[in-house]
């Protein structure tokens, strides 16, 4: 009777879910906002309220995992995907405010290459997590997290070319230093998907 009365799995897989939903609106929003360099200010907002979304979400995980006795997944392995998975929200929104802030109005090729990559990283992200609840997923899992790791290094490599680009061709000081700022923002925006990624191939190995 009292193993009954246990929670187990509680809505683990649900938040994830949710989590990353709004992990994908983030960077679509962070994106459109790059595209279109108009109307930065609400688009920024809009982020701001996607990321206070997000924390709700990942602070209910942690405090389901808390009340949890029997989790599906490793105690840290869950808190680890939580927190990764928040830090990329926290980058989008640092780098929508940081446009909002530095009014960067004149947006480049790269930055905007750079703006896609993000949202193809956050969507691998996205439906990696969506197959984690059934460990048959496994082989699929693993493939997109590879995606992931081949996005975050295609990202790498603009952010390189559009550097050298920047101090090679930019006379304004100023835009040197915001683009500089911009860029480096949206690769780190992949490098936590990576990070993410690295977090759920973890967790396939230990349960497959």
């Amino acid at each position: 009777m009292f193993g009954r009365l246990m929670p187990r799995e509680g809505r683990f897989f649900e938040l994830f879910n949710e989590l990353a939903e709004e992990l994908l609106q983030g960077a679509r929003e962070l994106a459109a906002l790059i595209t279109s360099g108009d109307d930065i200010e609400r688009r920024a907002y809009a982020i701001e309220s996607i990321e206070k979304r997000g924390d709700k979400i990942a602070h209910a995980a942690i405090e389901l995992l808390h009340r949890t006795f029997i989790t599906p997944l490793d105690r840290d392995d869950i808190h680890q995907l939580v927190s990764k998975m928040d830090d990329i929200l926290d980058v989008i929104e640092d780098t929508s405010q940081s446009i909002y802030a530095y009014d960067v109005r004149s947006i480049t090729p790269e930055a905007l290459r750079l703006a896609e990559l993000c949202v193809s990283c956050v969507d691998k992200v996205k439906a990696a997590v969506g197959m984690l609840s059934d460990m048959d997923n496994a082989k699929a899992i693993m493939i997109v997290c590879e995606d992931i790791d081949r996005l975050e290094s295609e990202a790498d490599h603009v952010m390189r070319s559009a550097m050298a680009k920047l101090f090679r061709d930019e006379p304004d000081v100023k835009q040197v230093m915001k683009m500089r700022s911009v860029y480096e923002m949206l690769e780190t925006v992949t490098d936590r998907c990576e990070d993410v990624a690295n977090v759920i191939q973890g967790i396939v190995l230990e349960n497959s």
